[in-house]
């Protein structure tokens, strides 16, 4: 008979997490009827604006459809560098899911991405529970699932899918701990740490800091707390972390270089608010997300009052779970999750350390029995405690207590029914037999044995089912929410494929740019529907890309990190963009054209150094005068008349009877952009504005001169033909004789460099001075970090194998036991 694997119970067992996992987090959007169960969008706030857009991007990539390559991203910001926006958003595991869907299906590709990985949590959390310490296989599943329906996943990394590495990166690190405290695993560990650090830095970090807290406790507990161990761990995570380099060197430089972001202060939510959060069906954006299901929270308030846990264990467990509680509203410490810096949006992006510590305290009182009387009494007045706390708080719903309520009624019948005992042995209830037929102890053990399992599966279903039911409904409630209180978008739907298909028709990369246009489905419009435009939303927007395009009259959102495009003949002109979306269908460019790629600027040009007029910094960068600006606003007939009025909100026009234009400013959130209100057929007609916030200036763009302008420029720059547009960057034959300043319509990012030596910037843009002697430029882009990351990798991978190789010597000396 083949005797049945050991691990294959927790398989099982971590099977089982997974599953109540998924299942929560269906029931809970279908009964909210949201994407892909009903009507209701999901793409609420970077959901729709980062990851949908990325993601699609993705499928391109790996499809080779994209316009450029894993550097490279020539689609976004009139091209940008993707190496840090790749370790950022995509470098999950999980990302390349999404080239098994039809394009058209990214929305339904990200979901089943995002509850895969909460389900992986799930189960890779009920995995380390059992690892921890032998005990109730189906107690392990529903802590798994619990810390996997945790809050913080349902309701914030729900629409940061992203963040979701880092739940799973928690309970792995905390088995590399294991690993390092038994001496196991040494090539094993540090891949692991490196896989997730790879995945999502950010949360990575808090899973690392919250591992060595966990590694402590258990050192502590076992009497084990040496310098060696730690040391052992402290070398794992730097391993780890050096073979990941060539991703997190490049993602850092990134952000360095980034235009800044919002910075704000700490403010620590109210006690009410906090505690009202560890309960269902809550919702607050300013806020720690608790949320656990009774079931887990019982448990882990129950531990103190556990008097068969050994006192060691049992108080470092609960002052584990209450420093972490407490560090999350104490400012320093707060930094310190966050890499010392208050995130833009929510401030409580550690909570799901938080969760996973809180989980493992159950199961060190849960693996050593159920709770008896005491304990379980003790642990629902603590749940009391802090369901009433929560009582005033402006985060509950109308939900929450029944809810609450419910799932602690049966939590607690469910832990009672499980922990009831009936006798061992002795004579055989009346009518119960033997295995002969016989009335005896074997059948009577047997029936008690089989009366047990079915009140161990009535408890399960009970504490389980409370789960499922109470996380459905804090999904359903937070999907709600989240679509009142943020920006949605819509899934890919008849305006995203009208859209697409009519760039792709037109698109002619890279003898000109397409643009998706305006107005922007999605802050990535580029990304998700083709085309090379100017927009553009990441954490790593470059400061030269924002500062420039900002100077020329584009508008922006997110505090100048989400870039739009802007629709402007001269703009579309200085950056190639021969193609656009406006008003329901492609334009392509005027009778003038546009400039390719690379043109040269005349010798003597002198520097660009733009002003607070976009007017006058267009004509800087163009090298001509192409606009009006009149001091009484009123432009002549037959030019276009251009509004400039960045912090205004409301609407403008062109005389009593011109269309009205939407204008949405206001800094430093919005920047409205450079906007043409038409072209004037009446003489004496202004702008009129109705909103608020102030109009800065009008400039009237003369036709003919900008064609003259392009004229000229065309007649000393490249041919077309003579462009070459690789992965990684371009080249151009010059016309013979060429001298002046090569500028390439791309932004001067780091990275850029001309013929070996750092790019030079023109405006901005990415430069080269040339001579008669030079028939060619190259310029080619390498993410900064890129060639570092890669030496520090090489680097610990020779220690890695260094470390095994002294690990074998000194195992083949050691005597035989």
């Amino acid at each position: 008979m083949r005797r049945r694997s050991p691990q294959v119970p927790q398989v099982r067992a971590a099977a089982l997490a997974g599953l109540l996992t998924a299942l929560a987090m269906c029931l809970g959007d279908a009964a909210g009827r949201t994407f892909p169960f009903g009507p209701r969008t999901r793409a609420v706030n970077d959901l729709g604006n980062q990851f949908v857009p990325y993601h699609a991007y993705l499928w391109d990539l790996l499809h080779g459809r994209a316009d450029g390559g894993p550097l490279l991203n020539w689609r976004s910001g009139f091209g940008t560098s993707l190496l840090p926006d790749l370790g950022t958003y995509l470098t999950s595991p999980f990302a390349p899911l999404v080239a098994l869907f039809p394009r058209a299906d990214v929305d339904l590709a990200v979901y089943v991405i995002t509850v895969l990985k909460t389900a992986t949590a799930a189960a890779v959390m009920t995995g380390l529970l059992l690892a921890l310490r032998p005990g109730p296989r189906w107690g392990a599943a529903v802590l798994g699932a619990s810390y996997g329906l945790c809050g913080w996943s349902v309701i914030e990394a729900n629409y940061n899918p992203m963040w979701l590495d880092g739940l799973i990166a928690l309970p792995l690190l905390v088995l590399v701990g294991e690993w390092v405290r038994a001496r196991r695993r040494p090539l094993l560990g540090p891949a692991v740490v490196a896989l997730v650090w790879v995945a999502n830095f950010y949360t990575a970090y808090m899973a690392t800091l919250a591992s060595a807290l966990v590694l402590l406790v258990r050192l502590a507990a076992a009497r084990e707390l040496r310098p060696g161990v730690v040391a052992r761990a402290a070398g794992t995570v730097m391993l780890g972390a050096g073979l990941a380099a060539p991703v997190l060197l490049p993602v850092y430089l990134g952000s360095r270089h980034a235009y800044p972001g919002w910075t704000r202060e700490f403010a620590a939510a109210s006690l009410p608010d906090t505690l009202a959060r560890a309960l269902p069906a809550t919702y607050g954006f300013s806020s720690p997300a608790l949320f656990l299901g009774t079931g887990a929270l019982l448990l882990a308030c129950a531990l103190p009052f556990r008097r068969d846990v050994p006192r060691r264990e049992r108080w470092l467990w609960t002052g584990l779970a209450a420093g972490v509680a407490l560090s999350l509203q104490w400012e320093p410490t707060h930094l310190v999750w966050h890499v010392f810096a208050t995130p833009n949006g929510s401030p409580y992006r550690q909570t799901f350390v938080l969760a996973g510590v809180l989980v493992q305290a159950a199961w060190a009182g849960l693996s050593y029995g159920l709770p008896d009387r005491r304990a379980l009494l003790g642990g629902t007045a603590v749940v009391t405690v802090v369901a009433l706390g929560g009582a005033g708080s402006a985060v509950v719903s109308p939900w929450t207590y029944p809810l609450f309520a419910a799932g602690l009624v049966a939590t607690v019948a469910g832990l009672a029914l499980a922990g009831r005992r009936g006798p061992e042995g002795g004579p055989a209830p009346a009518g119960e037999r033997g295995p002969a037929g016989e009335r005896g102890p074997a059948g009577g053990r047997r029936a008690i044995v089989a009366r047990r399992r079915r009140s161990v599966v009535l408890a399960m279903v009970l504490v389980a089912g409370a789960l499922v039911g109470q996380a459905a409904a804090t999904t359903a409630y937070a999907d709600r929410e989240k679509r009142g209180r943020l920006d949605d978008y819509p899934s890919w739907g008849t305006e995203h494929e009208a859209r697409a298909a009519a760039v792709a028709a037109a698109d002619g990369w890279p003898a000109y740019r397409t643009d998706p246009g305006r107005p922007p489905l999605t802050g990535n419009d580029p990304l998700l529907l083709g085309g090379q435009g100017a927009g553009y939303y990441s954490s790593h927007t470059p400061d030269v890309l924002t500062r420039t395009w900002s100077a020329l009259g584009a508008g922006w959102t997110s505090r100048g990190r989400n870039l739009q495009s802007l629709d402007n003949p001269v703009t579309d002109a200085l950056f190639g963009v021969g193609a656009r979306w406006r008003d329901g269908t492609v334009v392509r460019a005027g009778d003038g054209g546009v400039l390719p790629l690379v043109t040269v600027r005349p010798e003597g040009a002198g520097p660009v150094r733009y002003g607070t007029s976009p007017f006058r910094n267009q004509e800087l960068l163009l090298k001509a005068r192409v606009y009006d600006e009149p001091a009484d606003g009123v432009c002549r007939v037959g030019t276009e008349v251009f509004l400039w009025a960045p912090d205004f909100t409301g609407t403008a026009r062109l005389g009593a009877t011109g269309r009205p234009v939407p204008l949405k400013g206001g800094a430093p959130k919005r920047r409205a952009a450079l906007t043409s209100l038409g072209v004037q057929t009446t003489a004496g007609a202004r702008p009129v504005l109705a909103g608020e916030g102030p109009s800065a200036g009008v400039g009237c763009l003369d036709g003919a001169r900008l064609r003259a302008a392009v004229a000229a420029l065309r007649a000393t720059a490249p041919a077309p033909t003579a462009i070459r547009v690789t992965d990684h960057g371009i080249r151009a034959r010059l016309r013979p004789g060429t001298t002046g300043t090569v500028v390439l319509a791309v932004p001067r990012t780091p990275g850029w460099h001309c013929d070996g030596r750092p790019a030079k910037s023109y405006g901005g843009l990415v430069a080269v001075p040339t001579t008669p002697a030079r028939d060619s430029v190259t310029c080619t882009f390498r993410p900064p970090g890129l060639r570092a990351g890669v030496g520090v990798a090489g680097l610990a991978a020779l220690v890695l194998v260094a470390v095994l190789g002294l690990r074998r010597r000194a195992a083949s000396k050691a005597p035989p036991r």
